[in-house]
């Protein structure tokens, strides 16, 4: 496999007026290859987001530089697509105008955008939902949709910023498998934030684990599981020496930023 996406380098300062600069990012170096699986865990306030954010445009990086397919990363772009932790569906919209919104905005017929809107409702599971509007349904077939609007518009990379955060735990585990079985369907390239580190050792190829700030690349762990992969994986002696081994790593800097918290 080539590496599609590469992080060179990066570092990010906010600068702030009248208070000291406060530097998340130094020294960032990350390459995930076309069709990976790669996850970031870290302690809170380690600049996972804010990479996130940088590698999909919305941030300029103070230092270094982000590239897809070996083209720099200076804007947002149909390249790349990004999933919130907020599902962000426009609510006087229904779901299959939801899902086709981003081919809309580019000005795609509604005959084709709708074609490709319910081809990605279908592949999340939501076929018989395209005329409900968000409040109609539950939390994780909001972000259903949101991760079928991510894909409609056709991305090499998807960019999850803690998508299940808000999501009760029976529910996330859920969401966990219908997202490998999204992936494992369209093959696209995934780079996932979360702070859970059983849910990046399931869904992952390799995880990222980032220090506390500012934060740098402090080890990868790549993820020896077989595929396709269930929840009763969780359950094996290797899975669960992967989550110890990634918690150890970063056990001692997420105790410390909870004591300064208090």
């Amino acid at each position: 496999m080539s590496a599609l996406l590469r992080v060179d380098n990066v570092g990010k300062t906010f600068v702030r007026s009248g208070k000291p600069s406060v530097e998340a990012l130094r020294a960032i170096n990350i390459s995930v290859n076309e069709g990976e699986f790669a996850s970031i865990v870290g302690a809170s306030g380690s600049g996972k987001s804010t990479l996130l954010r940088i590698i999909d445009g919305l941030l300029e990086p103070s230092g270094g530089a982000v590239f897809v397919d070996n083209t720099r990363v200076v804007r947002p772009g149909r390249d790349r697509a990004m999933v919130f932790q907020q599902d962000s569906l426009l609510p006087w919209k229904t779901v299959i105008e939801n899902v086709a919104y981003g081919l809309t905005l580019a000005k795609t017929p509604w005959t084709e955008a709708s074609k490709i809107a319910e081809r990605f409702i279908a592949m999340t599971g939501l076929t018989g939902f395209e005329g409900h509007y968000p409040h109609q349904l539950s939390g994780g077939m909001r972000q259903r949709v949101n991760v079928a609007r991510a894909l409609a518009v056709d991305p090499r990379i998807l960019l999850l910023d803690e998508p299940f955060a808000a999501l009760d735990a029976q529910t996330r585990e859920i969401m966990q498998t219908e997202l490998l079985s999204i992936w494992e369907k369209s093959s696209k390239t995934v780079l996932l934030i979360t702070h859970q580190i059983d849910e990046a050792v399931f869904l992952s190829d390799r995880v990222i684990i980032l220090s506390a700030r500012p934060g740098t690349v402090r080890e990868e762990i790549s993820i020896k599981l077989p595929r396709p992969r269930n929840l009763e994986i969780k359950r094996t002696a290797k899975f669960v020496g992967f989550v110890d081994k990634i918690w150890k790593l970063i056990e001692a800097e997420v105790r410390l930023g909870l004591k300064d918290s208090q």
